[in-house]
């Protein structure tokens, strides 16, 4: 486990609000051992961008519906946030947090060839969160993603990002590590450890 700053994991429980996560190649099978692993005490609101094809359904919540013991929803336009619950990014629609802590759905051009885009998710999520906000950077394929982080960063939120040797397509996570520091650099097993924390 690598800590780049001073933060214990156990003093994140009252802090952090909500959690965002960042994944594109290799996403479901992360998500796969960090969505079922969370308890059902877990609190915050949790938004997750996964790339996926525009033009499909997304399966996911079918997928981890059934094996999170917290809610798992695709986001709709409008919705207030809940403490505790999965939100999923539908296929081709940025999400956003607004300022009254309600999802907005958008239809801007793709970032990085994505829609949604984590780089919108996150930096929308900052600006309403600041230090509140924990974001997590997975495995995957482009660069998406390493602006957003550093963006919380620079909000005061808390960094983490998947250690690049346990990503299956590590470059996502080494854009994020080159774009700013961030607060942790962990394997999949430690950041659900670290998110089973927040408990």
């Amino acid at each position: 486990m690598i800590y780049q700053q001073a933060i214990a994991p156990e003093a994140l429980r009252a802090r952090i609000e909500c959690v965002v996560i960042g994944a594109s190649a290799g996403g479901v099978e992360a998500l796969a051992e960090l969505l079922p692993a969370l308890p059902a005490t877990f609190r915050p609101s949790l938004l997750i961008v996964l790339h996926l094809p525009r033009d499909r359904p997304s399966l996911l919540v079918d997928i981890f519906a059934k094996r999170c013991a917290r809610p798992v929803r695709e986001a709709d336009d409008k919705e207030p946030l809940e403490p505790g619950t999965v939100y999923f990014a539908p296929p081709d629609y940025h999400m956003l947090v607004e300022k009254d802590r309600q999802i907005a759905l958008s239809a801007d051009a793709p970032v990085h060839f994505s829609r949604p885009s984590i780089d919108v998710l996150f930096e929308s999520a900052a600006d309403v969160y600041g230090e509140r906000l924990l974001g997590i950077i997975l495995t995957g394929g482009n660069e998406d993603g390493a602006a957003g982080l550093y963006g919380i960063h620079q909000a005061g939120g808390v960094t983490v990002v998947q250690q690049p040797d346990s990503a299956k397509v590590p470059l996502m996570v080494v854009s994020a590590l080159q774009r700013g520091p961030a607060d942790f650099v962990l394997t999949l097993p430690e950041i659900a450890q670290l998110l089973g924390a927040l408990a």
